[in-house]
């Protein structure tokens, strides 16, 4: 291990996460001991770690020791200028009374530089809503317990039209569509400045007795998330816990700067569309240290289908992954589907994806339009256990109604026009992927829109004894199969560098429609 080093990489006045550097992914082999102030806090083995009850305004120092090493560094907290107490606003936190008035007159009263203080004890809700420049704290034992009564939730029309009928107001939206959803359990509208933390849990109690049901209906509106942040600046969420979420149970939506710390977000591996992170046209937005383990895309970054792409033509962009934990995902880095403003520049580094039926999982295909570009979508430093198939691009996603046409599923070139979309430089450095199972990769362009680059560079990748069968991309025509190597189709430049796999079935390399391939 190489000298550790300690930085704090977000504050409060009553929190703090800190990262420790030492070339470690996401965790250690060994707790280590954090002291405060020389007091010892804490013991923990992750690479993120968070600390809470602190005072504001103080100075603090923090060592982090283990192995025999020392890390230290002295910060001093923020202002705070009053807490409100939601106890004392009238919520009884008892598991029977509705406190989601109590709350919610709390989080409206709280003046800036403020502390909303949600103590120990379980807070039956439905929605709140957010205001700008507050501090939210869910305190150790807090638990917010979201209502499963769906009539009860704040219902959100899908797109409004202006008065003068020049414009328009989005606000409900599902899988891409400007369509009417459920608020969320937490919800930020035009909000900004504002800091969800703590070490308490939001429960959206959701099962297949209530939200999980009959997914396919939609009854008075689509599900509610855990958390919905639309058209949002400057907002950040640290420490605690989400669990059963009625769909996905992070979506930003139209957002920028957004930090997410140090969460715990888990659902039933069985649970359907129980994503865990999906950023929407947004950008500038920081993914550190979560554990995700779920029954969906851990992570999926989206943009839109075609209609609200080509209205507003906001991609997503510049997303930072780092240090986080994916388990039991369909993918555990997701892009798409709905992608019709484009993605561009993504880094996911030192992560580790465990018992995940893919790694990267990208998901498009033709009519997401030409405003669809993927491009500079990077993998360092990446550890992949007992994951399914490695890395997937599929250009031939077969979602939406449409989704099994011949336009959709023809494997001929078609005229480029308004409606192919683009995937352009795709990365992948220092990656080991152990007892993997269906194939080490699955990346297919359109024929006549090709992936313009892919790069792999330091890639080792070995399969389990006993591989399990399954299909590694979901387009017309594959079949499911097992240990098969990588299968690479439709691509202008692919460039391996170092590339070594164990224990498939017949040829490592499965090409065709490749204008350039490079070995060293």
């Amino acid at each position: 291990m190489k000298n550790m080093e300690l930085k704090v990489i977000c504050m409060t006045a009553r929190s703090a996460t800190l990262e420790t550097e030492a070339g470690r992914i996401f965790e250690f082999d060994t707790e280590g001991e954090v002291y405060i102030n020389g007091s010892l806090y804490k013991r923990t083995n992750r690479v993120i770690f968070s600390l809470f009850g602190l005072r504001p305004d103080t100075e603090y120092e923090v060592c982090l020791k283990r192995d025999g090493e020392e890390a230290r560094t002295v910060f001093r907290t923020d202002y705070e200028f009053v807490t409100l107490n939601v106890k004392e606003v009238g919520a009884k936190g008892d598991g029977i009374q509705d406190d989601t008035g109590f709350i919610q007159a709390a989080i409206l009263a709280c003046p800036k530089n403020g502390r909303v203080l949600i103590p120990k004890g379980v807070y039956r809700i439905t929605s709140l809503f957010l205001k700008s420049h507050i501090r939210l704290e869910l305190a150790a034992g807090a638990v917010l317990a979201a209502d499963t009564d769906r009539f009860r939730y704040p219902r959100f029309p899908g797109m409004i039209e202006s008065c003068d009928e020049t414009e328009d107001y989005n606000l409900g939206t599902w899988e891409g569509n400007p369509l009417p959803m459920f608020a969320g359990i937490i919800n930020g509208i035009e909000v900004e400045d504002v800091v969800i933390y703590g070490e308490g849990l939001v429960d959206g109690q959701a099962s297949f007795e209530n939200w999980w049901n009959d997914v396919g209906t939609m009854r008075g509106a689509f599900r509610p998330r855990m958390v919905f942040l639309e058209r949002c600046k400057s907002i950040t969420l640290q420490g605690f816990h989400l669990k059963n979420s009625p769909t996905w149970v992070l979506h930003p939506y139209f957002s920028q700067g957004l930090r997410f710390l140090d969460l715990d977000i888990r659902n039933p591996a069985d649970s359907p569309n129980t994503d865990g992170l999906d950023p929407e046209s947004c950008r500038d937005v920081e993914i550190a240290g979560l554990h995700f383990s779920l029954g969906d895309d851990c992570i999926a970054i989206k943009s839109g289908k075609i209609y609200m792409g080509r209205r507003y033509k906001t991609p997503s962009e510049n997303i930072e992954i780092r240090q986080c934990l994916m388990e039991n995902g369909h993918g555990a880095v997701t892009v798409g589907s709905e992608v019709g403003a484009g993605v561009k520049a993504v880094q996911v580094k030192d992560c580790l994806f465990r018992c995940t039926d893919r790694g990267l999982r990208v998901k498009t295909r033709r009519g997401r339009g030409r405003d669809s570009v993927l491009s500079d979508i990077s993998f360092q430093h990446i550890i992949m256990e007992n994951v399914m198939t490695p890395f997937v691009v599929n250009s031939f996603y077969f979602c939406d109604p449409d989704g099994r046409t011949d336009y959709v599923q023809c494997r001929e070139a078609l005229p480029v026009d308004e409606r192919t979309p683009e995937i352009k430089n795709l990365s992948f450095k220092d990656i080991k992927a152990s007892d993997c199972h269906v194939a080490a990769s699955f990346l297919c362009g359109l024929p006549e829109q090709k992936i313009r680059k892919i790069e792999l560079e330091n890639v080792e990748i070995s399969f389990a004894e006993q591989a399990r069968e399954g299909v590694p991309a979901m387009m017309e025509g594959v079949e499911a199969c097992s240990r098969q190597g990588f299968t690479v189709m439709n691509v202008d430049t692919l460039i391996c560098k170092n590339v070594t796999i164990t224990g498939q079935k017949g040829d490592a390399f499965i090409m065709s429609n490749i204008d350039y391939f490079e070995e060293v």
